[in-house]
């Protein structure tokens, strides 16, 4: 599936993070190394789960609310839908069919740094709606927003998922102040959020009774001694999760059973850890409607439009320049 380039470049990254965030004073593996491809067969996992609800809402908004959210756009005549980060792009593909069956101008630009994941969107999305236009775009998704500015056609940005609450209020406001300079007034951003809710329906999604999200956690540490060379016994961690209702996040840990240590040769070191030491590996932040509207004012936008899911679980929230 890899280039042997690729994969060379990426375990070096792996390694350099794994290296910095194991000799923390606070231990941390990031998120984005969840989704090796047996991390990807594991998350597909939990998107079954009928406990793991986020995937389920969106689906639910996409597939029946899209023509409203067409009515909601101010664009006349051609626009395009610039999507970052669009995954296989099952949710998008509901939008776009609408929108299509509407009489919708509109000329969709998926943003990926992976030619691979253009490539099977492409196809995903061509074969389901084969008289779409569509220009795909490989790279930052800077780079490409520079390159829409200098067009006066008008731009509906689509960032799904939920994906914000995976950054830290300071990392999302900067994102979001980026997305911002980079969009011209008038442009519009659908941004999928979830929402603060019964914190039981949370827990069980990020912490389920079939061991699955503990599995998606545990793969981490395969990867390391898979891909570093290393030899950590995984039966001495375990999984931790937790939601807040007070500040609305949900942080992840690895957990080690023991004092212990184990040794990577790829990275020539050895780690060490304390009984009960914590790696923190991910955070998902649930809004309040509050914290949606101060969210946006503080990143240069308006609320145009919150979209439901008929739970009220999730939001796909409409923001103007």
């Amino acid at each position: 599936m890899d280039t042997t380039d690729n994969t060379t470049s990426n375990i070096t990254s792996f390694a350099a993070d794994v290296k910095e965030g194991l000799t923390a004073k606070e231990k941390h593996l990031s998120s984005k190394y969840f989704y090796d491809d047996n991390g990807s067969r594991i998350f597909m996992e939990i998107m079954k789960m009928p406990e793991y609800y986020p995937t389920n809402c969106e689906f639910e908004i996409l597939s029946q609310q899209s023509g409203d959210i067409l009515d909601k756009l101010p664009f006349k005549g051609k626009f395009n839908i610039v999507e970052f980060g669009s995954g296989d792009g099952m949710k998008t593909k509901q939008l776009l069919s609408a929108f299509m069956d509407k009489g919708a101008d509109f000329t969709y630009i998926p943003i990926d740094i992976s030619q691979e994941a253009i490539d099977a969107l492409e196809k995903n999305i061509t074969d389901a709606l084969p008289n779409i236009t569509m220009k795909p775009k490989t790279g930052d998704y800077f780079e490409v927003l520079g390159e829409l500015t200098k067009s006066s056609t008008p731009n509906l940005f689509l960032f799904l998922g939920g994906n914000i609450g995976n950054y830290p209020r300071e990392d999302a406001l900067d994102l979001l102040k980026k997305f911002n300079a980079g969009m011209k007034t008038g442009d519009m951003l659908l941004m999928g959020m979830d929402l603060k809710k019964n914190p039981r329906i949370i827990q069980k999604a990020y912490d389920d009774p079939h061991g699955i999200t503990k599995a998606f956690n545990m793969n981490l540490l395969s990867r390391i001694n898979s891909e570093l060379d290393a030899d950590i016994k995984l039966d001495q961690f375990d999984f931790y999760s937790n939601y807040s209702p007070k500040n609305g996040q949900v942080n992840s840990f690895l957990v080690s059973l023991k004092q212990q240590q184990f040794y990577s040769k790829v990275l020539d070191t050895t780690f060490y850890f304390e009984r009960d030491e914590l790696i923190w590996t991910e955070l998902s932040k649930k809004y309040s409607f509050d914290e949606i509207n101060e969210l946006a004012e503080s990143a240069g936008f308006s609320v145009a439009h919150n979209f439901l899911d008929c739970k009220h679980y999730f939001t796909d929230s409409l923001w103007r320049k």
